[in-house]
């Protein structure tokens, strides 16, 4: 476990209820959590910042409505000490397209989210539009990865036809949607020619021993972000994991607090690099 406690920065979470359709009512209740609450779980466990989406805009799946979502999210997060927003763009949705472009210049929105499965569309049909909205843009985004609509090699075209954008793979390990392959982010990443593509640590799958530590060689730990998918999961096992992770604290620090700084350029901001 690192010694030297590390204010970290979630650039994975969420807030809101989870909504299936067909899901356990209770495990739902579960992964369900007030904005409040899940910073002030994030602050138990020694994260300073948490950047996150609306459950609303993304449940239930292919019926969320993004842009109403938004609209809450970007009134309710400034009130959240501690929460940073993304604003969700879903090309199913182009009013949204417009949200963006509004809401990313409050200093609260730092980022776009896209999750083509809760969403349902292919990110190899939606990909180039998608991308040079980035390009317009110019933030940081991150993106649902490791499932039919998502797989991380799907991306890695257009991250190359569009060195200037910013990507964040979730889901290290996740290959949902090429049965079970533990290695499809790592490998996209690898297969970038610009170095523009990350991934964060917000899967089930990265507490298997050994996956991270194994990113870290492959890739350098500067690629890898934390994320703790959060109310879904608990923030504070996934930053355990970095923590006991089989790396050098230096590494650690990186992934924790340093690799996020940087992609969301957010070491600009005298309130978040004093945290």
């Amino acid at each position: 476990m690192s010694a030297t406690p590390c204010p970290a920065i979630d650039a994975h979470a969420h807030y809101g209820t989870y909504t299936r359709d067909d899901g356990d009512a209770l495990v739902d209740e579960f992964m369900s959590a007030s904005a409040g609450a899940v910073v002030a779980r994030a602050r138990a466990c020694g994260v300073a910042w948490t950047i996150a989406s609306p459950l609303a805009g993304l449940l239930p799946r292919l019926r969320a409505d993004a842009a109403a979502g938004n609209e809450a999210a970007f009134r309710e997060v400034p009130k959240v000490p501690g929460l940073l927003q993304y604003v969700i763009v879903n090309p199913l949705q182009p009013a949204t397209y417009d949200q963006a472009r509004t809401m990313l210049r409050a200093p609260h929105c730092v980022g776009i989210k896209i999750h083509p499965e809760e969403h349902g569309y292919r990110i190899a049909d939606h990909g180039e539009r998608l991308f040079a909205f980035f390009d317009e843009v110019q933030a940081p985004v991150m993106t649902h990865s490791g499932c039919p609509n998502s797989l991380p090699a799907d991306f890695v075209p257009f991250a190359n036809r569009h060195p200037g954008v910013r990507l964040l793979l979730a889901h290290l390990g996740n290959g949902a949607g090429d049965r079970g392959r533990a290695d499809l982010q790592v490998r996209a990443i690898q297969a970038c020619r610009h170095g523009n593509v990350w991934v964060d640590t917000s899967s089930a799958r990265s507490l298997v021993p050994g996956l991270v530590e194994w990113a870290c060689r492959e890739l350098g730990p500067e690629r890898l972000l934390f994320g703790s998918d959060t109310p879904l999961y608990h923030v504070a096992m996934q930053r355990a994991r970095i923590e006991a992770a089989e790396i050098p604290a230096t590494a650690q620090r990186l992934i924790l607090r340093e690799n996020a700084l940087r992609f969301f350029r957010l070491d600009r901001r005298p309130e978040v690099a004093a945290a």
